[in-house]
């Protein structure tokens, strides 16, 4: 999600707002798949306001739809949760806003304005795209989440339609361009590989944690093979001094 060099403002807003239209308008999935939980309109739209990240909010109405615990599902939600304390720290040192306005910010630090405003080039455009996609995701995602909760009942099953699979299909989508290099298409694999293993013997919510523990791993394999590369002794482009030849007596 990279800014085109000399897009400027035009072309971050424009990203912004596709990230927001795309990833907020599956807050009718959720608002579907709480309302079938059995969550009320209230709590559906308070989880919203409040919470603001999808992938907590999907965990903890799935594992109420489970059967899990209030406790268990909201521990959950908050493991999950935790990622986003590590993007406000990345985001802080770049966005370096006021100290009045974070507070508010922080509500907006998800995955999704921190893919965004880490894209751009400086402090400026990385405030512009944080602010667009953090603005129009929060409206969306509130507005979208009270349609699906009122929309509920007329669907039915809403289990049969498989609509709590829209906000990560959604992201998937939006994460696939950004993989480049072999580490990290290993990475997002394997981390597909471990959540889907893990996903039936797990309460909700948990196999996402056991899946990131693909980015340790890949890292941890990546670099034992670097280390092999290189030759003992110095790094792998250098070459041994060789030695002064002793200067003969006859030209003293």
């Amino acid at each position: 999600m990279e800014v085109p060099p000399g897009g400027g403002d035009r072309a971050v807003v424009r990203d912004a707002l596709g990230v927001g239209v795309a990833v907020g308008l599956s807050g009718f999935a959720f608002g579907v798949t709480s309302a079938g939980a059995g969550l009320s309109l209230a709590q559906t739209c308070a989880l919203s306001l409040l919470v603001f990240t999808g992938a907590s909010q999907f965990a903890l109405v799935g594992a109420l739809a489970a059967g899990g615990s209030p406790l268990t599902a909201a521990a959950g939600a908050f493991f999950l949760g935790v990622r986003n304390a590590f993007y406000g720290l990345r985001l802080s040192t770049l966005l370096r806003l006021p100290r009045a306005v974070r507070p508010l910010a922080a509500q907006w630090v998800i995955d999704e304005t921190s893919a965004v405003a880490l894209a751009q080039r400086d402090t400026r455009t990385a405030r512009l795209g944080f602010a667009v996609t953090g603005a129009s995701l929060y409206l969306l995602w509130n507005l979208t989440t009270l349609l699906g909760g009122l929309g509920a009942a007329a669907l039915g099953d809403t289990g049969a339609w498989g609509l709590d699979a829209a906000g990560p299909a959604v992201f998937l989508a939006l994460l696939a361009p950004m993989l480049r290099t072999a580490v990290e298409r290993a990475t997002a694999g394997l981390a597909v590989l471990l959540g889907l293993a893990f996903l039936p013997v797990l309460p909700a919510g948990v196999p996402v944690l056991v899946a990131a523990l693909a980015a340790p791993l890949v890292l941890l394999v990546h670099g034992r093979r670097a280390g092999t590369r290189e030759e003992p002794g110095g790094k792998p482009d250098e070459k041994p001094e060789e030695p002064e030849e002793p200067e003969e007596e006859g030209a003293r």
